[in-house]
This record gives structure tokens, C-alpha cells and sequence, in this order.
């Protein structure tokens, strides 16, 4: 790939980053930029923001442009964003444009600087703001901030530069961004904590401007193949009405923990797993616990109600049991956990075993449980008020402390927790049970 790496003479902090690249470079080293890619330094008069269509006078198929950031209130930090208005082009470009993003290099940068920040500096996202916006090929601008004293520091400009050389962008889940302050806290940490890479980003104060067109116009920009909605920053119905908008895209709209749980995946595999947890129940959430990789999804049925009575008896440990195991679970409203897993074609026999023997072990650990023959019995003991109530025991504090195992005294009369009790029985028919213990 060809890079172009472009500072301002004007600009305090992209001459500062310019010099360490020009000193790294000579110096020698392992520099996987320079390794990779073929490079190309410029360096301009004017402002950074007004360099529209200067792709034309590079030769280049990625620009990184090397800048200050600059705020009314100054804080030491390392920044990475694309650039376009929403709304009024007031510091460069045109009104309502986008330029093309570089989601997976963004991702990659920001992730060296928040390895090499000196102490004392954010490292973070911008939203999409100023100029230039006529470009046609993807750019993305790391800066300095916020004051003089940060542009003119030799280690944030070296913790730059190295994180610019260091680079090595992976396969990402590209993505668009609503909602959020300035320095988009929760995308930031998205992508530090996951393969979730932000191209565009609205910010809260200009999700009104947000339309199907700039919608469409921020999905190209961006390669995204799905979205997300900071929701805590967005009132309700902006977030309903942002929705509502995705739904006629291609862009499933995805939480956090889904980002987070779908980096294990590859995007093909991810979006086959949804679509077959779409089939199985409508609706349904998708819990992907240690599947990763590629591979043809699968379903795995587990009996009903062996899966209900571990989740009631012993929800954590289950869901943690399943965090080993290369599967993924679906929950729909209220009815929790259902008995429909999905794994890979290749291990859907051994993870019927594995899940199957976790439960029966939990099962065995936590209730008054034993095994006959291919039946596990499982009784439990619960208290009756009814049976209280025959034993003239009144509601209240007394209740409480039967149904907590204590006995007490009523006229004089001892009442113990088995007098107020119902035992139930209940058998569940496990084939080869012997093989899951």
C-alpha cells in the first residue's frame, strides 16, 4: 500500500511527530510501516483542514495526516478520527460531507497510543469533524493535544510517531457510531477492548442531523458492516429514531458485550450464527461464549428441562461452565437460557456431552439429587404457607423465618421447617446418564 504521511509547516505538533518519524526511520529498527508499505512524506503551508482534494497530488492510497488538536479546555491527549460536517463546515471542507474513513488503521493507531501515551495523556476517538472532505481515498487524521505544551512535547510526539510505524491493521468489524461526547468515550473503548473499528461517529449534539441519506453516505464512508448506539448518552426517542433508520440498511445494530463477543468470530461466521439464531427463535439474543474462529454453525438440543432446573438451581455456575466451552447460547425475554444451543458442525456430538455433563454435575452439587437408572430424581423441599397457616402460624416475620430454615414457637407450640414443607419430585429421563457423571 502506498501511505502518505502529510503535516502543516504552521502546525507546532505535526512538525514535532515529523521529526521523530524522520529520526526513528534513520535510526533503523523494525518499523512494520516502512516494511509494508511504501511511504511518502509532505509537508504543506496551509492548515491540514483546508487540504481538500489533496489526494490529487499524492500518490497514495492511504493519507495520514499528522496534527494539533486543540480544545477550550486544554487536556493532555493523543487522538485518532476521520473527517466530514454533519451539519455547517466551520472549520474546512463542505457542509454535510464525508470523507472516506480508514476504519481497521484508526483501530490499529489507537490501540499503539493507548500502549505508549506518556503519563497523564487520553487516548481516545474524535467524532467525525472539520475538513478536508473531498478526498477519494481514505485518511485519518492522529493528533496532539490540547495546548502548546503538549504539541511541543518530545514524548507524546514520539509516542506518536511510534504508534503510527508500529501499525499493523487486523481483520476488523467496521462499524458506525451514534451518540456520545467529543471524544467518544464509549466507542474508545469498544475498540480497545474488542476488533470493533469506528469509522464515522455522530455525536449527541448532532444526532438530529442524522437522516437516511447521511446515514447511507456514513455507512460507504466507512466500510461498516453493523452499528452501534451509545443509548445512555441519547434520549429515547432519538435512540428509536436512529433505529428505526437502521432497519432499512444492511447494518445489524449490535450492543457493546456483541462487539465484544462477535471479535472471536469471523464476521462471515458471526452473521451465520445470527441468522441461525433467527431461525431457531425469533427474537432470541445470542450469547457467544468461547466459539471463536470460522466454521458452519450448528444447532445442539439439550432437554428442556434438564436446562431449566440448572439454571434455577445454579444459573452463574452454568453460564460460567459454558464460558469454556466453544458454544453459544440464546436467551429470549423472560424465559432465560433456552435448550437450543449453537456450536460448529465438528464438535455439535462432544458438546452435547460437555453441556449435558455440566448440568448434571451442578445439578448433583446443588439440589437433593440422585440418579436412577437413565433418570436423574430431583427433590426438593419447599415451604407450604398453607401448611403454616394450619399450624396457626400467621404471615409476617414468622413466615420468613420457617421458609429460611428456622423453627419457631407459637403459643407455646414448637413449629419446625419440615412440619411447614411440600417435598416434590421430579424425574428427568437422561439416556446413558452413567456416561455424564
Amino acid at each position: 500500500m502506498r501511505i502518505a504521511l502529510i503535516n502543516s509547516k504552521q502546525d507546532a505538533a505535526g512538525v514535532n511527530i515529523r521529526h521523530h518519524l524522520d529520526t526513528l526511520l534513520a535510526a533503523g529498527g523494525r518499523w512494520p510501516l516502512a516494511e509494508q508499505h511504501e511511504l511518502t512524506f509532505c509537508e504543506v503551508a496551509g492548515r491540514l483542514i483546508h487540504q481538500d482534494r489533496i489526494d490529487e497530488e499524492v500518490d497514495a492510497d492511504l493519507i495520514i495526516f499528522i496534527s494539533r488538536h486543540s480544545s477550550v479546555h486544554p487536556t493532555p491527549a493523543l487522538t485518532v478520527h476521520v473527517t466530514g460536517n454533519y451539519e455547517a463546515a466551520d472549520l474546512g471542507g463542505e457542509p454535510g460531507k464525508l470523507a472516506p474513513a480508514a476504519p481497521a488503521w484508526m483501530h490499529a493507531i489507537l490501540g499503539n497510543l493507548a500502549a505508549r501515551a506518556p503519563e497523564g495523556y487520553r487516548v481516545s476517538y474524535e467524532v467525525t469533524h472539520h475538513g478536508p472532505t473531498a478526498l477519494s481515498i481514505p485518511s485519518l487524521f492522529v493528533e496532539i493535544g490540547s495546548a502548546a505544551s503538549e504539541w511541543a512535547d518530545p514524548a507524546a510526539a514520539r509516542a506518536v510517531a511510534e504508534s503510527i510505524l508500529t501499525a499493523e491493521p487486523q481483520e476488523t468489524i467496521n462499524l458506525v457510531g451514534f451518540g456520545g461526547t467529543h471524544y467518544a468515550v464509549r466507542q474508545t473503548g469498544i475498540a480497545l477492548s474488542s476488533r470493533g473499528a469506528f469509522g464515522h461517529i455522530v455525536p449527541t449534539r448532532q444526532i438530529g442531523a442524522v437522516d437516511r441519506e447521511l446515514l447511507r453516505t456514513m455507512q460507504e464512508a466507512s466500510g461498516a458492516v453493523a452499528s452501534y448506539i451509545d443509548r445512555k448518552s441519547l434520549s429515547k426517542d432519538d435512540a428509536g429514531r436512529i433505529e428505526r433508520m437502521l432497519e432499512d440498511t444492511a447494518l445489524p445494530l449490535l450492543s457493546e458485550s456483541e462487539i465484544q463477543e462477535a471479535s472471536g468470530l469471523t464476521w462471515t461466521t458471526y452473521l451465520q450464527a445470527r441468522d441461525l439464531a433467527e431461525e431457531i427463535a425469533p427474537g432470541s439474543r445470542v450469547r457467544i461464549h468461547d466459539l471463536r474462529g470460522e466454521g458452519t454453525p450448528t444447532v445442539v438440543r439439550i432437554a428442556p428441562e434438564l436446562i431449566e432446573e440448572t439454571i434455577k438451581s445454579d444459573r452463574s455456575g452454568f453460564l460460567n461452565g459454558l464460558d469454556e466451552m466453544p458454544v453459544a447460547h440464546l436467551s429470549e425475554g423472560s424465559r432465560g437460557v433456552l435448550s437450543t444451543f449453537i456450536c460448529f458442525e465438528n464438535e455439535s456430538s462432544r458438546l452435547a456431552r460437555d453441556i449435558t455433563t455440566l448440568c448434571v454435575k451442578l445439578l448433583l452439587i446443588c439440589e437433593n439429587a440422585v440418579i436412577d437408572g437413565d433418570h436423574l430424581v430431583l427433590r426438593k423441599m419447599r415451604f407450604d404457607p398453607e401448611k403454616a397457616h394450619r399450624h396457626g402460624v400467621p404471615e409476617g416475620p414468622l413466615f420468613g423465618m420457617l421458609a429460611g430454615g428456622k423453627a419457631v414457637e407459637i403459643e407455646g407450640r414448637r413449629i419446625t421447617p419440615d412440619a411447614v414443607q411440600t417435598t416434590s419430585v421430579k424425574r428427568i429421563h437422561i439416556p446413558g446418564l452413567e456416561n455424564y457423571i
